[in-house]
């Protein structure tokens, strides 16, 4: 009988739009022929021109970047039914990391949803283990994780009897209320109200223990640990709340928490100290070869996306064509037609496969599956001969420095290196001296953690810095995007959160850039292909675009007060290459987001809000980098509010929210400086010079109704109001701004 050969779990699909390339082209094109243009005319005009030059050369360069990160779009199509059959034996063990930080920031009932979900997922529990870092060291979030795994146990076996898709239960019991129709049975009916009733109770035990600001008893049993604990200062905690020590494939996982030691005089470095914590204390009481991480507001929406994942890790030829496997951040909580430009379906479906097709996506942070030998620092070439080598006593040296003085985890480490899964039965036993030892503050001194292994320090955006240095040791990476989506999560609602987290994202790409480990570097001396060099260079100059986009932005505003021109006059054929190019751009990312099922609102949307971030959010992140180059500030790592989901069609979610911070300073200043100038373009309308700066006339309103939410905030009342002392000094800067013109024309 003939041997069957059984089809590959993941078939790769390549998308040539020709369309698409033609239109890069020609936008590179216009933007190469215009920057020649006012070249040879640079002597006939004066500093606007000069100033339009220098900006549009970075745009340009900009769309370079652009089309490089886009031209070669790839996607992987997994089946997680071409497995092999016998799942239990094959399938290999996997660590989950959930991590959380401040449970007033991040409430403690999303935090529980996502390891509720995790926990829920298609895949055998014994296989299964979930660490959840708690970097707050709340007795609140610990009180919540042990709530949650009593609804747990009910929970799991509820989904997995009846095959439920969505096992997140808050977005269960919200999202169809046909659940309970006529055609499911009775006995379903009364386990899905039982299973309601139990999550109810279980969400008001945590708000009620969120309201009186600790659990309703006293810190005793399992929570005396958390006594006169501070927040950042304080020894680990290290919790077993689940064990499976019948090591049923269809029970509860593992679950476990940790919170690391603290001291106020040692660095902590965030959330790459918290997951090279969870990976040590993992590999010591789990050892699983790979790793999922996400943070506390992702749950998983597709309960297969590990078995997916698996398609992709195992279905390779070759280790090295997938050191790790990323799926895309969605938002479940996005309003209609997306008013804060959050969304990052447009850039995941384009930028994301073009990535896919060079050397891999980017690591996102979130929802990724990772190789443990690869955050181990193996490098693909080393997979046969450093496995054989890790016996002798040289080698348990070696590994000493980069790993720590802990024998039990050298020997973890090692068998990691070797692709050997070892799980022990009883985890517990390692906890009170081992587990202890490597989560404590000091255990990295003198290692390589955070610089060879690991995730890597010295950024606020870890998880791109980390990735890169993967890709430079020659690993590849995949993209998992199934249907549905693997995992979904709440977006930054209202203007601080958004440009809080886009500043925070801002400053630890620019972190990336300029330290020693940027693409470049990684180009030259190691692995790092020179596409995915490129791609990564569109990444991470985001900060620096806020220089030229702001100067851009006040360059019609600079010509209409001083009677100057930075745009060809209406009459000049250069005009018109302007005008082809302002359509073909727009017409070009309109289809993008219709192709993708988006609005034309959604991209308008888009496209103010990058100009709101670029001039604002961005820029305050040059002057945070700036401040720690001169060694006068550190940067700070600031944590995005999560807000539980309500589901209801709030007429004023989608209005843009103020404070009293800084950043939004520079945005109402624009705008009044857009007004002045507008007024002063108007009234020397009138000597007849109005025709000869249409286009300066035009841009200037074109900036205005980008700033439309800074206008609506000057009539606005509460958080909805920009704060008179912001109106107050941007009307001190903007006829500042409107003097130095003068003077300086």
């Amino acid at each position: 009988m003939a041997n069957t050969i059984s089809p590959p779990p993941y078939e790769t699909i390549s998308y040539n739009n020709h369309i698409y390339r033609a239109l890069d082209i020609v936008v590179l094109l216009l933007l190469t022929s215009l920057l020649v243009y006012r070249l040879l005319t640079l002597n006939e005009n004066g500093f606007a021109w000069l100033l339009a030059l220098l900006c549009e050369s970075w745009f340009t360069f900009i769309w370079f970047l652009t089309v490089n990160g886009k031209w070669n779009p790839v996607e992987h199509k997994t089946y997680p039914e071409r497995l092999p059959q016998k799942t239990e034996e094959f399938l290999p063990p996997l660590d989950m990391f959930v991590t959380t930080a401040d449970p007033v920031l991040e409430p403690p009932i999303i935090t529980m949803n996502t390891v509720i979900s995790l926990l829920a997922v298609d895949y055998p529990a014994r296989k299964l283990a979930c660490y959840v870092s708690d970097d707050g060291c709340s007795p609140l979030t610990f009180y919540s994780l042990v709530e949650t795994s009593k609804f747990a146990k009910l929970w799991v076996p509820f989904c997995k009897k009846h095959n439920i898709k969505l096992r997140a239960p808050f977005m269960y019991f919200s999202s169809d209320k046909s659940i309970m129709s006529s055609d499911k049975s009775l006995e379903f009916q009364q386990e899905w109200k039982d299973m309601k009733n139990k999550y109810e109770r279980l969400s008001r035990k945590i708000q009620d223990a969120v309201k009186k600001g600790i659990p309703p008893y006293n810190l005793t049993g399992d929570l005396a640990v958390f006594s006169n604990i501070e927040r950042r200062n304080h020894p680990s905690i290290i919790k077993i709340i689940w064990e499976n020590k019948e090591g049923l494939s269809d029970g509860l996982p593992r679950l476990i928490y940790v919170s690391r030691e603290k001291r106020l005089k040692h660095p902590h470095h965030y959330k790459a100290g918290a997951m090279n914590v969870l990976t040590r204390v993992s590999g010591l009481m789990t050892n699983a070869p790979f790793m999922l991480n996400v943070d506390c507001d992702m749950f998983a929406n597709n309960p297969q996306i590990v078995r997916h994942a698996m398609c992709l890790l195992l279905g390779s030829k070759n280790e090295r064509e997938a050191g790790f496997v990323q799926s895309p951040q969605i938002f479940y909580d996005g309003i209609k037609d997306d008013p804060f430009g959050n969304q990052l379906v447009v850039l995941i479906k384009y930028f994301g496969r073009g990535m896919n097709g060079i050397q891999g996506p980017c690591y996102g942070g979130t929802g990724c599956f990772h190789r443990r030998k690869v955050i181990y620092g193996l490098c693909p070439d080393e997979v046969e001969s450093k496995a054989s080598n890790l016996t002798s006593v040289t080698a348990y040296e070696e590994l000493q420095k980069i790993f720590g003085n802990s024998t039990e985890f050298i020997k973890s480490a090692a068998q990691a290196l070797q692709g050997k899964t070892n799980i022990p039965n009883t985890p517990s036993n390692l906890v009170e001296a081992a587990a202890y030892q490597v989560a404590g503050f000091g255990y990295e001194y003198g290692t390589g953690w955070g610089t060879e292994v690991g995730w890597q320090y010295g950024s606020n955006t870890e998880d791109v810095l980390t990735g890169m240095k993967i890709h430079s040791r020659g690993w590849k990476s995949k993209y998992c995007n199934p249907d549905p989506p693997a995992f979904l999560g709440c977006a930054p609602s209202g203007g601080p959160s958004t440009l809080t987290q886009q500043k925070r994202w801002a400053i630890g790409l620019l972190e990336v850039l300029i330290c020693e480990n940027n693409p470049i570097f990684h180009t030259i001396t190691a692995k790092l292909q020179l596409g995915q060099c490129l791609a990564y260079m569109w990444i991470l100059v985001w900060a620096l675009r806020s220089i030229p986009e702001l100067c851009y932005v006040m360059l019609p505003a600079y010509c209409l007060i001083t009677n100057s021109n930075f745009l060809p006059k209406v009459h000049e054929p250069a005009f018109y290459g302007y005008v082809a190019l302002f359509l073909i751009y727009i017409l070009y990312t309109i289809s993008e987001y219709l192709e993708t099922g988006l609005s034309i609102r959604a991209w308008w949307n888009r496209q103010r809000m990058t100009i709101i971030t670029s001039t604002s959010a961005w820029l305050f992140a040059i002057l945070s980098v700036i401040l720690k180059i001169l060694g006068i500030s550190e940067t700070v790592f600031e944590i995005t509010r999560k807000e539980e989901s309500t589901f209801t069609d709030d007429g004023d979610a989608g209005r843009f929210t103020f404070d009293g911070s800084p950043i939004f300073l520079p945005g109402t200043t624009i705008l009044m400086v857009q007004f002045l100038a507008l007024v002063m373009g108007l009234l020397s309308a009138r000597d007849g010079h109005y025709g000869s700066r249409f286009g300066e006339v035009f841009c200037s309103f074109l900036v205005m109704i980008c700033f439309l939410p800074f206008l609506k905030g000057l009539f606005g009342k509460g958080k909805y109001g920009i704060p008179l002392s912001t109106i107050c000094k941007s009307v001190v800067l903007a006829l500042s701004f409107v003097q130095l013109c003068k003077r300086a024309h």
